[in-house]
């Protein structure tokens, strides 16, 4: 796909994806990444491993000293796997990219993400990643929070049903046990403390717009979303 004509190189942009669990918001970012050869920034991920943390070090999220404390001893990187072409996050120095994904972490990651403290942590570090532009990054606050500026926001959605089937299928590859009950009750429990919190909830930026992927394909998704990238690039 080419995005310029002749040898003018387009300007960079920051593209922000924010959005309900399990609506594609890290695929469409990784496409979108991948055919502008931008950097792709996965913000969940980066929540994912401070629970990781949290929960490794028993660091009681409920207290303030705590979580400071324990946010010290945190350096979190995004190092590329060259085998697979994508961009991995490591905690401290170790790839804890499929350690995240865990039913576990998702259980208590929302309510981790939800501290002041993390927010405030992860959210300095996310701005400074943008500086440079040419980013797409993708989560709950990214372009109301993080980039209010972007010059692309996408908010993306999908049926429940739709989300819950979805979510079941990739967590279903790792653990055969896992039950759509299980899932649905994990997806709404993250619905409402995405929606609900007191730091940066889960909201539709003003000038965003909606990506409802309920019923398209991801080729359709990425079409919909280059053409949006063409028209800010100009």
């Amino acid at each position: 796909m080419h995005f310029c004509d002749g040898m003018e190189q387009p300007k960079k942009i920051i593209i922000t994806i924010d959005g309900w669990s399990s609506c594609g918001k890290s695929t469409l970012a990784k496409q979108l990444a991948k055919e502008l050869n931008y950097v792709y920034i996965d913000s969940g991920a980066m929540y994912r491993a401070i629970t990781l943390y949290f929960l490794r070090h028993h660091v009681d999220w409920t207290i303030s000293t705590a979580v400071n404390e324990a946010l010290k001893h945190i350096k979190l990187e995004f190092v590329a796997n060259h085998k697979n072409g994508q961009t991995e996050m490591w905690l401290n120095g170790e790839n804890v990219e499929y350690v995240i994904r865990d039913l576990v972490i998702a259980e208590k990651v929302s309510e981790v993400a939800a501290v002041k403290e993390v927010r405030d942590f992860a959210v300095s570090r996310q701005q400074e990643m943008g500086k440079a532009k040419g980013i797409v990054m993708d989560g709950r606050d990214i372009g109301t929070v993080v980039f209010p500026h972007a010059e692309l926001k996408i908010f993306m959605t999908a049926d429940e049903a739709v989300r819950v089937q979805r979510r079941f299928k990739e967590l279903y590859e790792k653990n055969p046990n896992i039950t759509l009950a299980e899932v649905k009750q994990n997806l709404t429990h993250r619905d409402y403390i995405d929606s609900h919190r007191a730091i940066s909830p889960l909201r539709q930026a003003a000038d965003a717009i909606v990506l409802d992927n309920s019923h398209l394909t991801m080729k359709q998704q990425l079409g919909i979303a280059e053409k949006w990238v063409k028209e800010r690039m100009k």
